[in-house]
């Protein structure tokens, strides 16, 4: 199927939120977390500066670029800004007002793939896919849940970001989907 989402293809993921008005995952700032590289939040626009909310898809576990990305599969994303603005990555503790939520980890880009054990890697779950063959698809919402410690929670948006220009502030949770969709990601073809 010409839609399958593959390794090394590039994306934007936009939020569920608000009936999908959680914007668009983005990296917005430098990350003030040690061994951080940019901090990141959601943002209105995809591409609210070149390669900011582009994510390019990765096999945590050795699959080829080109071949099919798997519900279930273990994956990492490299942000594009300035070419490389570094791999998805939970580093520090989540806010105390959102740990009142069941948030675990902050949220930010590591210059490496896995800046500690895990950190790096996240488990990307389809919630359904046309056909039903365990691929995941363009257009398809998934659930992105980190391995740190074996269990380093859920990416979602939790509370107003405080980053000029930026929505939703990103960290991860216990729980996947606490409210609103914040847990739901749909994945787009990032425009050439």
């Amino acid at each position: 199927m010409a839609n399958e989402l593959k390794y090394g293809d590039q994306i934007h993921l936009q939020n569920g939120y608000n009936g999908w008005q959680g914007g668009y995952l983005d990296t917005n700032g430098h990350s003030a977390e040690t061994g951080g590289k940019y901090a990141v939040s959601t943002n209105d626009s995809p591409t609210r500066a070149k390669g900011t909310g582009t994510w390019e898809i990765l096999s945590a576990s050795g699959k080829a670029a080109g071949q099919p990305v798997v519900s279930g599969d273990l994956v990492y994303l490299r942000n594009l800004y300035g070419g490389d603005g570094g791999y998805l990555d939970t580093n520090n503790h989540a806010t105390a007002d959102q740990k009142t939520a069941g948030a675990k980890f902050d949220v930010s880009t590591s210059q490496t793939r896995d800046r500690a054990t895990g950190t790096g890697r996240w488990r990307i779950f389809a919630q359904t896919s046309t056909p039903a063959d365990q691929n995941v698809r363009l257009g398809d919402t998934v659930h992105l849940w980190n391995t740190y410690g074996d269990n380093g929670g859920f990416l979602e948006t939790n509370n107003h970001s405080s980053a000029s220009g930026a929505k939703y502030d990103i960290c991860t949770n216990a729980y996947f989907n606490r409210s609103s969709n914040v847990a739901d990601w749909k994945i787009h073809k990032a425009q050439a």
